[in-house]
């Protein structure tokens, strides 16, 4: 897919979601976004840069640990939710941009630490991206990858197809192998892991799927119970429900 049409997809998307999405998130459990903090390294001294922020969940709460955070994002909606959350939160250091993560609009070794949460699964070029982040994070410093994770290509093409049916902009769920390569070369790699644990119906209700994608998303969760070839951990416990596999990964630049 094209970069332009990819992004157009993305703007669609996620005005549509801004609102949904954020209230989604906003109940995310404290011990997610320690963890994603502790494995960043971020210190009340840090300059930091949030990729893709969307509507500023992270970054708000990076901000109450680290010096100064700026979130960009490529979508003018997410950008107007984490303003009110800021507000909402009375926190002053925080600015946002709206703008592309590739290029990012900002000058070689700009920060302390560079994070990004829930969006490369979105690129047509994460390693692209992924060298922008490193461009502008100070040698020395920690740059930082939270997102979906796959370990095989056939259980990637399996959950791509699955997303791409609740989501037209979700392009890849990288492999722990793809993750791997996109830090060789970097220091003191560390991975963590957790599940993000949703109910079917809860998250069809935020998105904004193709036409005929939501019976076929809840019908492919179904079917995976007991299978496992998504590697989503799908049950019925408590009405339909999986666990999207999450990964951190963070190394020194």
């Amino acid at each position: 897919m094209a970069a332009d049409e990819q992004r157009q997809l993305i703007l669609d998307q996620f005005t549509r979601q801004a609102k949904p999405f954020s209230e989604m998130h906003a109940r995310d459990d404290f011990e997610i976004h320690r963890l994603l903090i502790a494995t960043a390294g971020i210190t009340p001294v840090d300059e930091v840069l949030d990729v893709a922020c969307g509507p500023g969940l992270v970054a708000c709460e990076v901000a109450k640990a680290a010096k100064h955070v700026t979130g960009i994002d490529l979508t003018p909606a997410m950008i107007e939710q984490a303003g009110k959350r800021q507000q909402s939160l009375g926190l002053v250091n925080l600015s946002w941009i709206v703008g592309d993560a590739q290029p990012l609009p900002f000058a070689e070794g700009s920060f302390d630490k560079v994070i990004t949460r829930y969006s490369f699964h979105h690129f047509t070029d994460p390693n692209g991206v992924f060298a922008e982040m490193k461009r502008v994070c100070r040698t020395g410093g920690r740059v930082t990858i939270a997102d979906v994770f796959t370990n095989t290509p056939e259980q990637a093409a399996a959950y791509d197809r699955l997303e791409q049916w609740r989501d037209p902009s979700h392009t890849h769920a990288l492999q722990l192998t793809e993750l791997e390569a996109l830090f060789a070369g970097m220091t003191d790699v560390r991975w963590e892991f957790y599940k993000y644990l949703v109910k079917v119906d809860d998250l069809l209700s935020r998105s904004f799927p193709v036409c005929g994608g939501t019976e076929a998303f809840r019908e492919a969760v179904a079917a995976d119970i007991g299978v496992g070839k998504l590697g989503i951990g799908a049950s019925r416990e408590d009405g339909l429900r999986f666990s999207f596999p999450v990964v951190i990964v963070s190394g020194i630049k």
